[in-house]
């Protein structure tokens, strides 16, 4: 199973601790007879939903679709002429995923109106089975969408966003490829006795209007723990930006929550190579986690695939923003005909209004091979969110190529890692570290700038830090030694500054042995 296929076919495939998936998915609400909706319908539904215990939904399937196969599943295929608003102008369209493989949990859709809300119906010539026989039972229903729209062509509508599993949905901006996921919640991320998996139950789709760009979507969202409502409001283009409104309605205390909640991939790239045998450079959807505190520091934290779990916690107040980036774009980054990596999106998170207190936690899960997610970003806030309370949060996602905010800072653009020699042989217990620095700020004060590297480890000791120009990229190279003095991890932070402070973002890194 080609982890690059799967993301073709708006696929996910998180690599969890253990948890609660299937189990603890939501229960659909029965439909409501009035169909009457406006901009409170949805929350009015998870309040409601939140005040009744849960239930685990009926997610039986008939035969043959209760145990189909991936290659099976990719049998399935839309019937694009069968899209929603397919012919009628408007600037997008809507194909639909058929229940099976590992979406089994059934969706229910509707399209809104005005202020109706009608059923999407399921029809089983909606979908071409291949070889697969033809369902004979009634309604099955849906497992999510997708949407289309013209980001590259104005006369060809490409995929734009897919909202499929639990409350996971990804997207694209022009000239991108699938890559990293986000997450409407989560809960218990990394917790040990497992992870609980939130579910879109149902969506509403508001008929967008003719020439305006503009995607509205609202779910409903059901689990153990909570019911929540989201207004998604679409902007496809050069970005691709999402307008996130979320109200969650606790059914208990939560203490570990994740709102903004993105998930990717990282295998493996120079900062290290340990075990990897293989011929590309890197493998990942994502190369670093970027930060801008509510102090307006710039933080960049290169990702790793750890030999055990970590969780990393940056505690903040009012965040500016926080992301998942992909920042290697050359093809030789990766070397990689089929996955090109260089064309996933980073996805940026900027809270709209004050977040308040809170951390930024990256959790960093093990894995071999890219077929897993194992990299979660989110935002946790400082307060324990109180069972039968309302908690609101409204966001911006930016689905880009590059960080959608200027701050005149030069970026980290790459971390090689490797053992030092000692007289001429590798030195496991010493570790060199080379860090990549470019930018503008940097070319415009060119090789003769009196810069230094500040460089700090809270075990083990830094030996030699340098600053150097790279005549290679007109940019910057700090580079050091961490004589691990047999520690077993090491925190480590490095700025280039000149006499004035920073003149690029801080680098934050967590060495383990």
């Amino acid at each position: 199973m080609q982890r690059r296929t799967l993301l073709a076919g708006g696929i996910v495939v998180p690599l969890t601790l253990g948890g609660h998936w299937a189990a603890e998915a939501a229960q659909p609400p029965a439909p409501t007879p009035d169909p009457h909706f406006d901009a409170d319908t949805v929350r009015n539904l998870a309040r409601a939903l939140a005040q009744k215990p849960f239930a685990p939904p009926d997610a039986s399937l008939p035969a043959p679709l209760d145990k189909l196969t991936y290659d099976q599943y990719r049998m399935i295929r839309f019937d694009t002429g069968k899209s929603l608003w397919r012919g009628t102008g408007l600037p997008f369209e809507v194909q639909f995923f058929h229940r099976g493989f590992l979406y089994n949990q059934r969706v229910d859709l509707f399209e809104v109106q005005g202020n109706t809300a009608t059923p999407i119906a399921y029809n089983p010539d909606m979908f071409d089975f291949g070889a697969m026989p033809r369902p004979q039972a009634g309604d099955i229903g849906f497992a999510g969408f997708r949407v289309h729209a013209p980001i590259n062509r104005a006369d060809y509508m490409d995929e734009v966003c897919v909202f499929l599993g639990a409350s996971y949905f990804r997207a694209v901006a022009k000239g991108e490829s699938y890559g990293l996921s986000a997450r409407g919640l989560a809960i218990k991320t990394a917790d040990p006795a497992g992870e609980e998996f939130p579910a879109f139950r149902r969506f509403w789709l508001e008929r967008p209007q003719p020439g305006t760009g503009v995607l509205v979507i609202y779910a409903l969202l059901d689990s153990l723990s909570a019911a929540a409502a989201y207004r998604f409001t679409i902007r496809p283009g050069e970005q691709t930006v999402f307008d996130v409104e979320s109200t969650i309605y606790p059914r208990v205390d939560i203490n570990a929550i994740g709102l903004g909640t993105m998930t990717s991939m990282f295998d493996f790239d120079a900062s290290d190579r340990q075990g990897i045998d293989d011929y590309r450079p890197a493998v990942h959807d994502s190369d670093g986690l970027l930060m801008l505190t509510g102090r307006g520091e710039q933080l960049w934290r290169p990702l790793a695939n750890p030999h055990k779990l970590q969780i990393s916690v940056f505690g903040d107040a009012s965040p500016r923003g926080f992301g998942l980036m992909q920042r290697a774009r050359a093809f030789a980054d990766y070397n990689d005909l089929e996955a090109h990596y260089e064309t996933r999106p980073s996805l940026w998170v900027e809270p709209i209004g004050d977040a308040g207190e809170g951390a930024v936690i990256l959790v960093e899960i093990p894995t071999q091979g890219e077929v897993h997610d194992n990299i979660v970003a989110f935002w946790r806030p400082k307060q324990k969110i109180a069972a039968k309370s309302e908690f609101g949060l409204t966001y911006r996602l930016h689905w880009c190529a590059d960080q959608p905010f200027a701050s005149g800072l030069a970026r980290i653009m790459a971390t090689s890692a490797g053992a030092a020699s000692s007289g001429g042989n590798p030195d496991p217990k010493i570790r060199e570290f080379v860090i990549d620095i470019a930018g503008d700020k940097l070319k415009a004060m060119g090789p003769g700038a009196k810069l230094h590297a500040d460089i700090a480890t809270d075990h083990g000791k830094i030996v030699g830090p340098i600053a150097q120009f790279n005549p290679e990229t007109g940019g910057w190279r700090m580079a050091f030694k961490l004589d691990t003095n047999g520690t077993d991890v090491a925190e480590m932070r490095a700025t280039l500054k000149d006499e004035h402070g920073p003149v690029a973002e801080t680098w934050v890194y967590r060495w383990t042995a």
